[in-house]
């Protein structure tokens, strides 16, 4: 019997591999998925989700469905040496920039338990649980993946390209013998969950709290319902074994709470690293999520990034596999995501850092400068402002138009758009492909122009002055206005390709976009 020949063929089913089944799966590509597990993990790992991610659980259509597992993060304390707030982070105040809430809490099985339920629903996505990779191999048309099931039977699978969503520990990256870059964190810390009672919650702070104190540095974050996760240093002599044991978890735990307040959900001790890919493509395979980087979690971007890596790599493949793009377009997806992977980690690291002070003189003098620049008033500070756009990278061919732009990289925001049937987010309106999005005052030049080219051009036009298109809160106006802009264009992931004022403008980045994807072969 001949094997069929997949599109793509994707390694581990855990966050990043079914979301990056969903999408491919949506457009209708020839998808398989395997994975040596058969369930999902019970445990909570990540904690925390931003409405970049939310934006993407629409596009799949399970929004509502996880909605009951999530909660809105509460804001985050800084508290320094003497106890003192040095710090707060909070999040965007409404109208909400993406239309959903910037950022959320979540509990991590059930939120998986329905990704995979919607996957099996995809028709054109095959599951293959229970099965371990053990050989891949590459010729100039296929890669073929050699797998050995539970019961001891082995098998071959071939698709055109192959996505590694297996973990830190990926297998596909030690086949391919992909290197990882050390960015310079290696702490140990040991990550405890807990399910409180009323008595427990009495106990606890009412925000999320980090701990800045030389002695012993921790975080403290609340999570959806009765869950409360601790991140706690390990201090130099101690065994991380031992504190990962209930006795030695519950006196740490003392400072707040007791086994009469709390159940143990999970306690883990870990290394927390910073370490990127120096490779994230090797012929037909392409490393995402924690296979790519791996990041402390001092701000909870650790399955933010994994989803963004598949969110950029599937609507490249579906240009790709459709002949709407050459395979060049693919060569973008590592110095898109990697640039924008190191610079967020560089970012997380100083959170971390600043948390993790050691030296009582070197944290009181922290504590010092920051109130100091605070005008010693704390100000909360949006947690969206540590993101940075994808930009441009050393790498000549990220996809974004030049000269460069501020608008550039960044994320166009999905306005609530107000229809007779009542308000809908843009993007169920829209779709989510090559977008062309006119602000309210354009001029008729350009206005005429754009309805002249955007179906030649294969864009969805969204005109706001428009009455179909008028918003619910002026967001995307706002947006316009703070950026000089007069037309946006935004790519399939959200992010800004270009942003015009004039018809010259907005052909040289059409131009530009038809070579970038390989239009012109």
């Amino acid at each position: 019997m001949v094997q069929p020949i997949y599109e793509v063929a994707i390694v581990g089913f855990g966050p990043a591999g079914v979301v990056a089944a969903g999408l491919l799966g949506r457009r209708g590509i020839s998808t398989f998925v395997c994975d040596r597990l058969h369930a999902v993990y019970d445990k909570p790992r990540a904690i925390a989700l931003d409405h970049e991610i939310l934006r993407l659980f629409q596009e799949l259509g399970v929004d509502e469905a996880v909605a009951p597992y999530m909660e809105p993060f509460t804001d985050s304390h800084y508290f320094g040496v003497g106890g003192e707030l040095i710090k707060c982070m909070s999040t965007v105040k409404p109208p909400y920039p993406l239309a959903h809430h910037p950022s959320v809490v979540f509990s991590q099985p059930p939120v998986e338990r329905v990704l995979r339920a919607h996957v099996a629903t995809l028709g054109s996505v095959t599951l293959a649980l229970g099965q371990t990779l053990t050989a891949l191999t590459q010729s100039d048309e296929r890669a073929t993946l050699s797998l050995r099931a539970d019961d001891g039977i082995q098998s071959e699978v071939h698709a055109r390209y192959v996505i590694a969503c297996d973990g830190a520990s990926s297998t596909v990256r030690s086949l391919l013998n992909l290197p990882l870059q050390d960015l310079g964190f290696d702490e140990p810390w040991l990550v405890v969950d807990v399910l409180v009672n009323d008595q427990g919650l009495a106990k606890l702070p009412q925000v999320s709290v980090q701990y800045c104190e030389p002695e012993r540095p921790c975080s403290y974050l609340i999570g959806p319902g009765r869950h409360r996760r601790w991140e706690i240093s390990i201090n130099e002599g101690e065994d991380p074994q031992h504190l990962a044991t209930p006795e030695g978890t519950w006196a740490l735990l003392a400072r707040w709470i007791s086994p009469a307040d709390a159940t143990l959900w999970r306690q883990a001790s870990y290394r927390f690293h910073a370490l990127v890919a120096q490779r994230w493509r090797s012929g037909r395979v392409f490393l995402a999520g924690d296979a790519a980087h791996q990041q402390p979690p001092f701000l909870g971007q650790g399955m933010c990034q994994g989803l963004r890596d598949v969110a950029n790599l599937c609507w490249k493949l579906h240009a790709v596999l459709r002949e709407q793009a050459s395979d060049s377009l693919l060569d973008t997806y590592t110095p898109e995501r990697k640039t924008h992977v190191t610079e967020l980690t560089r970012r997380i690291k100083h959170i971390g850092q600043l948390i993790g002070e050691r030296d009582l003189a070197a944290a009181r003098a922290r504590d010092q400068q920051l109130l100091s620049q605070a005008g010693g008033q704390v100000q909360a500070t949006p947690r969206q402002d540590v993101q940075p756009p994808i930009g441009n990278s050393e790498d000549a061919s990220a996809c974004l138009a030049t000269p460069t732009h501020p608008a550039h990289g960044t994320l166009f925001p999905q306005p609530w758009i107000l229809r007779p049937t009542g308000k809908q987010r843009l993007d169920r309106l829209a779709g989510c492909g090559w977008r062309l999005v006119l602000a309210g005052g354009v001029v008729d030049a350009l206005r005429a122009h754009a309805n002249a080219v955007a179906g030649r051009a294969g864009l969805t036009l969204i005109d706001l002055a428009q009455p179909d298109w008028t918003e619910a809160d002026g967001v995307v106006a706002s947006w316009m206005a703070r950026h000089q802009a007069a037309a946006a264009l935004v790519r399939p992931d959200h992010y800004v390709f270009g942003v015009s004022g004039s018809v010259d403008e907005l052909d040289a980045q059409l131009a530009q976009m038809s070579a970038f994807i390989g239009r012109e072969r």
